[in-house]
Formats: structure tokens, C-alpha cells, sequence
């Protein structure tokens, strides 16, 4: 982790091999007068010639804000990629979260997923990080953490599974995986596998950008919760979903953001012994303690 005020431009090694699961982390401000800034992913520092960027990323704030997104070879520009979502506001403080995935580039802005940006030079090549324009830099940090090594084993769907130990407070289930990139929906369903009763439906529908959950308990569905600040999926995401059984509630985040809570409609929190995953996603790992 790099500490205190950076000089922009910054130009600074990587210290170790990209892989899919390093994390970028980069904090900073964007000052009043910001015309553009850009994070660069390059290939060595040369600047005659310049030096091949992987991934560069290019907030712009002049008529219509947009993020840009390129790849430099052979002092080329390739095509751009245009995000008019934009998260950056003039003198406000921000935390660009890189996620580095097998085949892409994933990025959140203060903890809202922004973009993908698939991989046009392999990762092996990467070993500078290049921020260069009007933005003041407070740290830059590197996760260096495997979390989707290649040839991860995907397990099919629908996924049926005893937890490790029944539900009550302090259990923890994770749910690592991938939305499919024409994704509609998908469920996470944790129930008592003798009565069927589903203590807690997780739904999160993509087409209507809407986080639902509900309980389906002696055999009928109670009434929906979909009040949410941010929806926080996206088609072709990575996610890390967790979620956390409290006394009164379940509590749920994703990717380290918390998203939602649930209060417990089915009291009975040590019949809670099954986790059921289906839809739309790759799922690459699940866990539970």
C-alpha cells in the first residue's frame, strides 16, 4: 500500500504479477477545475516510444461526462468503449476498486459497479501503473489474493447443498460467481430442508434491475422486499455475495458492499440446513461457517 499525497503524473512498478483475483485499489479527489484524469495498465514506462497500455481508463468531464476506455499497441489506439454512467463528481472524494478477472477487467466506483473491459493484452505483459491529468491521488493499494483461478471447476445448476452446520446467528454463507451476460435473473434460496420452508429468497432480476426477496413459508409466498439504494449486478460481473444470519436478520452484501437486510419471518434459524443456487450465473465457489 501506497501512503500519502502522489504526485501526478505517477508512474509506479507494479510489485507483482496481475492474476486474476489482484485487486487495484486507488483513492483520491477530483479537484474543481478537472478537464480529465486516466488510469493507465501499461506495459513497461517507455514514453518514446510509448509504452503499450492494456487497459486505460479515462474519465472525461467536459459537455457530456463519460468514461473512455482503450487499449495503446504499437502507439495505436484500438477502439473506444464509452461508460455514460459516471460516478465522479468535481470535488469529491472517490475509491476506484480494479478487480482483475481471467478474462476482463472489472470496476467499481465507490462501491457501485461501473464497467468491464475484456482483456486485449494478456496479463503477463502488465507491469506499470501509469495516473496521469487533474486528480489528486491519495493511496494506491494492491490485493495481490487469487479469488477465480483459471480452470475453476463450475458447479452445475440448480445446486442443492447441506450446509456446513445449520443457520443461527454468526453463520456466514459465501457465494462466489459470475452473471451470465444475457442474464435475467437469478435465486439463492436458504431453507429447512424438512418442512421445504424457504427461511430466505434471494431473486435478484436483472431485465427489471430489481433485488427481491421474500419467504416462502407453509406453503405460500409472504409479500415481496425490494426496497435497495443501488442495484449492485450487472450482466457478465464477477459478485462474492455473503451473507450474514444476525439475531433479528439476515444480513447481505456484495463484492464488500452491503447491499440489504432481511428480518427473520422463519423463526426457527437451526432448521435452516440447505442452500439452493439457480438462473442465470456461472457459480464458481460456495462456503459456508
Amino acid at each position: 500500500m501506497l501512503r500519502g499525497a502522489e504526485m501526478i503524473p505517477y508512474v509506479g512498478t507494479i510489485p507483482e504479477q496481475l492474476e486474476p483475483g489482484t485487486l487495484i485499489v486507488i483513492r483520491g479527489h477530483v479537484p474543481c477545475d478537472v478537464d480529465r484524469f486516466q488510469v493507465d495498465l501499461q506495459c513497461g514506462s517507455s514514453v518514446k516510444p510509448r509504452a503499450d497500455v492494456a487497459f486505460h481508463f479515462n474519465p472525461r468531464f467536459k459537455r457530456t461526462s463519460c468514461i473512455v476506455c482503450n487499449t495503446l499497441m504499437n502507439e495505436k489506439w484500438g477502439w473506444e468503449e464509452i461508460t455514460y454512467d459516471m460516478p465522479f463528481n468535481r470535488e469529491k472524494s472517490f475509491e476506484i476498486v480494479i478487480m482483475v478477472l481471467k478474462e476482463k477487467f472489472q470496476v467499481a466506483v465507490n462501491g457501485k459497479h461501473i464497467l468491464l473491459y475484456a482483456h486485449r493484452i494478456s496479463l503477463e505483459k502488465i507491469d506499470t501503473l501509469g495516473i496521469y491529468g487533474k486528480v489528486n491521488i491519495h493511496s494506491i493499494g494492491f490485493s495481490f489474493s487469487s479469488v477465480q483461478k483459471s480452470g475453476t471447476p463450475q458447479f452445475s445448476l440448480p445446486f442443492v447443498a447441506r450446509l456446513n452446520s445449520s443457520m443461527g446467528p454468526g453463520r456466514t454463507v459465501v457465494i462466489k460467481g459470475e452473471v451470465n451476460t444475457g442474464a435475467k435473473g437469478f435465486n439463492v434460496d436458504l431453507i429447512a430442508g424438512k418442512s421445504k420452508d424457504i427461511a430466505l429468497h434471494l431473486n435478484p432480476r436483472l431485465n427489471l434491475k430489481a433485488f427481491v426477496r421474500n419467504s416462502f413459508l407453509q406453503e405460500s409466498w409472504g409479500e415481496e422486499e425490494r426496497n435497495i439504494t443501488c442495484f449492485p449486478f450487472s450482466p457478465g460481473m464477477y459478485f462474492e455475495m455473503i451473507i450474514y444470519c444476525d439475531v433479528r436478520e439476515f444480513k447481505v452484501a456484495i463484492n464488500g458492499v452491503h447491499s440489504l437486510e432481511y428480518k427473520h419471518r422463519f423463526k426457527e434459524l437451526s432448521s435452516i440446513d440447505t442452500l439452493e443456487i439457480d438462473g442465470d450465473i456461472h457459480l464458481l465457489e460456495v462456503r459456508s461457517w
